[in-house]
């Protein structure tokens, strides 16, 4: 099990952790062809687009016995 940083854009505000037991090439396997994808339909003029609710599901959907959570941002303890 690990905590991985997703980022999709040059946005930092857009990235999400994923909790997950999938290694980096399945993790690449599923978000590269959505956000290549999207980048596509904005060459295009086109309005459609992901979010981050949709990559978890497709994520979830290829690897459905492997654990897949995601976060956008974790609790904190201070000391």
């Amino acid at each position: 099990m690990r905590v991985i940083r997703i980022n999709t854009s040059a946005w930092s505000e857009e990235d999400f952790y994923l909790v997950t037991t999938l290694d980096d090439d399945q993790i690449v396997e599923v978000i590269q062809p959505i956000v290549n994808a999207e980048r596509e339909i904005e060459r295009d003029g086109e309005d459609d687009y992901y979010d981050n609710e949709m990559i978890l599901q497709a994520l979830k959907d290829r690897f459905p016995l492997e654990y897949v959570d995601m976060y956008q941002e974790f609790d904190k303890l201070t000391f």
